[in-house]
């Protein structure tokens, strides 16, 4: 049973890219599954620290952006609207090319909070980082 609070399509997620940090880093949301989301960035020359290796702050924006946006789906918008208050990360292994492939996955759904957990994954499916995110969910 999907979490989602109405049927969301991939396209409906297009529109909150837009003049935003996800758009400045080339970040794409690409599956939406029943109890999860999923998207990718690129390890670029935005993305990366001086030695040329993905920084830990795109990774934790990553992170921030799937679940941010995927409690977003899960809340009434009309009457709600949800905060990030608590991340933490660790990083596992350096990513150098490609993609961060990142997988934001429920841990808890609360009336005032959302965890989740955002594993992110170079293109070999190697773990680079593992986040876990509090949402604060507020009444308009």
């Amino acid at each position: 049973m999907s979490i989602w609070f109405k049927n969301y399509k991939l396209s409906d997620l297009s529109r909150a890219k837009k003049d935003t940090l996800m758009e400045s880093l080339g970040m794409e949301i690409t599956e939406l599954g029943e109890n999860s989301l999923s998207g990718t960035m690129p390890i670029d020359h935005r993305t990366v620290q001086p030695m040329k290796i993905l920084h830990g702050g795109a990774s934790v924006a990553l992170a921030e952006t799937l679940g941010s946006l995927a409690s977003s789906l899960i809340i009434n918008p009309e009457t709600q609207i949800c905060v990030g208050q608590s991340i933490q990360a660790n990083h596992i292994r350096p990513g150098t090319k490609g993609f961060a492939h990142g997988k934001a996955e429920i841990i808890h759904i609360g009336k005032t909070s959302h965890i989740w957990n955002i594993d992110i994954k170079n293109d070999e499916g190697k773990l680079l980082c593992i986040c876990r995110l509090t949402m604060a969910i507020l009444n308009k």
